[in-house]
């Protein structure tokens, strides 16, 4: 059975003293959680004091980006051995921001996963398609290009470590999402290209995840949904209350 999975990617917000008081709340309202995994992403500068606030506690620290390199010449970037000696356990790679805004390809987001995972960490994949491309009815096709370009040559054991994201790109931070229907389709043929891929065990292991305007006043009908592990969520992690909402989401 794949234990849910509800993540917060803070992006570029809040300073080191608002995190702090973000994840003391957030601690406090979601600590009678058991049977969900809960992850927030800061940014990078209060990776640190995040990590030793949550010490011990119900909630897991993961980072918005990393480097495929062990150290070197690249100024501005950060490796994966600096992020495990933050306890980070997970790294969001492939978010849509870092491929239009930064010009990720999918070549680099391939070295991305395979460094990360050489080091301990499980990436949290982000694929997903444009308004144009949905609307030219391509979404199943370039979500399916990503995912395997993403994924070369990766093993079974690998994958397996791994968390996908189905972001469509027209539904983040733009208060519009996916039908809960819809999202399940996507997120099933993912996970059927994995099994075709990999194997049936591997693609069932899984944690497949929607984002994208994921809010408290529609996350219960996502995860009512067969496919849907989990989310990933952006402004509305950014506020204790609505993060718990989400993290507490009601079974229907």
């Amino acid at each position: 059975m794949r234990i849910p999975f509800l993540a917060g990617n803070w992006k570029m917000h809040n300073t080191v003293c608002e995190a702090l008081n973000l994840v003391q709340d957030l601690i406090i309202s979601t600590n009678d959680v058991k049977d969900r995994e809960v992850v927030v992403c800061p940014t990078f500068t209060a990776l640190q004091a995040v990590s030793k606030l949550i010490e011990g506690t119900h909630i897991r620290l993961g980072a918005q980006n990393m480097y495929c390199a062990e150290k070197g010449a690249f100024t501005g970037e950060i490796s994966p051995p600096m992020l495990k000696e933050l306890c980070c356990r997970y790294v969001i790679l492939g978010h849509s921001e870092r491929r239009n805004v930064f010009g990720e390809d999918d070549e680099l987001i391939n070295k991305k996963i395979k460094m990360a995972l050489d080091w301990g960490l499980h990436p949290i994949l982000c694929v997903g398609e444009s308004l144009k491309q949905r609307e030219a009815g391509e979404t199943k096709d370039w979500v399916k290009g990503q995912v395997e370009k993403d994924l070369h040559q990766l093993t079974p054991s690998e994958i397996e470590k791994m968390v996908i994201a189905y972001e469509p790109i027209w539904a983040i931070g733009t208060g519009k999402t996916d039908t809960a229907q819809g999202a399940n389709d996507t997120i099933g043929m993912v996970r059927n290209l994995i099994a075709d891929n990999s194997s049936y065990e591997v693609a069932q292991k899984v944690r497949i995840l929607y984002g994208g305007s994921v809010k408290p006043g529609n996350v219960d009908g996502f995860m009512a949904q067969k496919e849907i592990d989990g989310a990933l969520v952006g402004g509305a992690a950014l506020k204790a209350d609505s993060f718990a909402r989400i993290v507490k989401y009601e079974e229907i």
